[in-house]
């Protein structure tokens, strides 16, 4: 495993710690898609394995929030998402294998056979499960209630945070190593959906670090008051300025470099609610690339792979889609191997 970041900048080393557990570097690959000129052509970053375990982009985040937390001697973590998010299984299953508590804050979302899945695997991993909503008021207090006096480590929604996209700097830097040495030409425009904009934040900051022309579309697949133009320029803005502090040799305004354009146009009617281009890019992804994607990020960001595919402006341009979605099966937890009772009540409704 190659740590790209501290191999560009060995200050860093020491300063920016990490706990290995991603499969780095991820594979890289090309597949066709029709279009209306025939088949073409497009670039595969496969982030869906970053793990054996269980791979996805939240790994490279976590490997340095999981790393703040034992560095903090903290005895748990805790963090948020709805009731079916990758975000909280992953930090899940991997504080359990770091001998880590987890408290998972988790808000309802529309009803669906992965929120089922999600919550009896966080069930069967150990995690606390604690109901999160209401006005801002609320949800302070329930986080102060399962956080305060634990020794509990907090891990953002979504991991975005500076140093969750730190992890993606490190990713817009690998791919630059990979083109380099010509795995695959330099992409144009990398598609890649955002929820909570540390993935697509940091990997535009690591592609302009490198030198790598590629523009980064963030295909928005949560609310705007979540995923937003000003909150993404913020991060990277921070980002940026931490890793300056950190090693000098890294531009403090490198933020201002970074190639990234916000897609909004794929959301439809809310997070987690597919729709008819969603659910026809996940059949392309199936049937032409052999990719797994589903309807609440990774379709979105194929959708827009496959309109501006379409486009004959684009006709001559080299597109990459970057896989987050995990790819690896995960144990089949029945009913009988966990206690519903141990769920808050109101979650018992999506098991009916």
């Amino acid at each position: 495993m190659t740590d790209f970041l501290v191999n560009a900048y060995p200050a860093l080393a020491g300063k920016l710690r990490k706990v290995a557990l991603a499969n780095l570097p991820t594979p890289l690959g090309r597949g066709s898609i029709p279009g209306p000129s025939g088949l073409r052509d497009v670039g595969i970053k496969y982030d869906n394995l970053t793990s054996s375990y269980y791979g996805g982009n939240k790994l490279r985040k976590l490997e340095y929030l999981l790393q703040r937390a034992i560095d903090k001697c903290a005895r748990r973590v805790a963090t948020f998402g709805s009731v079916a998010s990758n975000h909280a299984l992953a930090t899940a299953l991997y504080a359990q294998r770091l001998d880590l508590g987890c408290t998972c804050l988790l808000s309802h979302q529309v009803k669906s056979p992965a929120v089922v899945k999600v919550l009896r695997l966080l069930m069967h991993c150990g995690a606390e499960i604690v109901p999160y909503g209401g006005d801002s008021h609320s949800r302070v207090q329930t986080m102060r209630h399962h956080v305060q006096g634990r020794r509990s480590w907090v891990i953002p929604l979504g991991g975005s945070s500076w140093l969750g996209a730190v992890g993606y700097v490190g990713a817009g830097l690998e791919l630059a190593d990979q083109v380099n040495a010509g795995v695959i030409e330099a992409p144009a425009r990398i598609y890649i959906a955002t929820g909570t904009m540390g993935s697509a934040g940091g990997l535009a900051l690591g592609l302009a670090l490198a030198g790598l022309p590629g523009e980064v579309h963030a295909v928005r697949v949560s609310p705007e008051q979540i995923m937003n133009r000003t909150r993404l320029d913020r991060l990277m803005a921070k980002t940026a300025l931490m890793l300056n502090r950190l090693d000098p040799g890294i531009p403090a305004d490198l933020h201002r470099r970074a190639r990234v354009q916000v897609r909004h146009e794929f959301y439809g009617d809310g997070y987690a609610r597919s729709n008819p281009a969603t659910d026809a890019a996940i059949a392309v992804a199936r049937d032409s690339l052999g990719l797994e994607l589903e309807s609440t990020y990774t379709g979105k960001a194929m959708a827009a792979l496959l309109h501006d595919a379409g486009q004959s402006r684009y006709r001559d341009a080299s597109l990459m889609f970057w896989n987050t979605y995990n790819s690896n099966p995960l144990p089949d937890v029945r009913e009988s191997d966990i206690d519903l009772e141990q769920l808050p009540a109101e979650f018992l409704r999506y098991f009916d």
